[in-house]
């Protein structure tokens, strides 16, 4: 997120201490300017941040199991997506992030899972894994598993 500046002619009078003979009102004025830019700031990047959602990367199924399986996906995620029995990775799959969220979180993750760069899998390649992911069938609630039930 960018962090809003003032002009640089406000900066450098309120360092060099000439800021006091321009009185009150050009503290606030200064401090008014900063908030609104900061403002405007944050309006833009919501705007560009819907902007790409809008535009979500279309993805292939198909292509997306093959990346799941080649780049080692299921090692930790199982192969539909489950999750793992020793928990090693979380079930994935049909996913309940958005792609956005998904492409953001391979990118920067928490806990164990590593970082995947652009350079190993591209924006593309996630989208087609993302559709993968939200072909495979839902899990069974365990309300409708009898033997749970017992």
């Amino acid at each position: 997120m960018k962090t809003f500046l003032p002009p640089t002619s406000a900066i450098h009078r309120f360092y060099s201490g000439t800021i006091e003979r321009c009185g009150p009102l050009a503290i606030v004025l200064i401090l008014v300017v900063g908030v609104l830019g900061t403002a405007s700031v944050r309006a833009q990047t919501s705007t560009t941040s819907k902007e790409k959602t809008d535009t979500a990367l279309s993805g292939n199924a198909d292509a997306g199991k093959k990346i799941f399986m080649k780049v080692g996906c299921f090692e930790c995620h199982g192969t539909e997506g489950q999750g793992a029995a020793q928990g090693a990775g979380p079930r994935i799959g049909p996913p309940l992030l958005s792609q956005e969220g998904l492409i953001k979180y391979v990118r920067q993750p928490a806990g164990q899972m590593p970082p995947y760069t652009s350079k190993v899998i591209s924006d593309q390649e996630l989208a087609d894994i993302f559709a993968y992911l939200q072909s495979r069938p839902k899990a069974t609630p365990s309300k409708d598993i009898p033997l749970l039930n017992q």
